[in-house]
């Protein structure tokens, strides 16, 4: 299994994006989306595609992480770590030494466990609130 980073392409993101049980955008917003993220990273499994990660942000003190999906068929084979820790060193290689920066994300219920075991805390904790979001129409 390899990670290659900005590979992902529409079809890709269908695909992967439904596997695991999510309504997709529709071409214009996953076209936009792609095309304004900082990277994205595709996780391939003899050349192909098994998982995806975008990374959007600042570039200076915020990083988020979107649409992390390892279709079902490939999860706890390492996909996630690996796509996981190439953002990371995305983000290392991209910021000043010294630099502290928040990498941040809105889980599922259900990969809660796999966040935690890759040094993710929950909010709320004692220092922050929880994570909130709204969408808009």
């Amino acid at each position: 299994m390899e990670v290659k980073s900005n590979i992902l392409t529409e079809e890709t993101f269908v695909m992967l994006f439904t596997s695991v049980g999510w309504e997709p955008p529709c071409r214009e917003q996953i076209s936009a989306a792609l095309k304004n993220s900082l990277a994205d990273f595709t996780a391939l499994e003899d050349g192909e595609p098994v998982g995806m990660v975008r990374l959007i942000g600042d570039g200076g003190m915020s990083f988020y992480i979107k649409d992390f999906a390892v279709h079902p068929d490939h999860r706890a084979k390492g996909a996630g770590k690996m796509l996981l820790h190439a953002l990371e060193q995305f983000i290392r290689d991209s910021i000043t030494p010294g630099w502290v920066v928040s990498l941040e994300l809105i889980s599922t219920k259900e990969a809660v466990p796999f966040y935690r075991e890759m040094g993710f805390e929950e909010c709320p904790d004692e220092r922050d609130g929880p994570g909130m979001m709204k969408m808009l129409r």
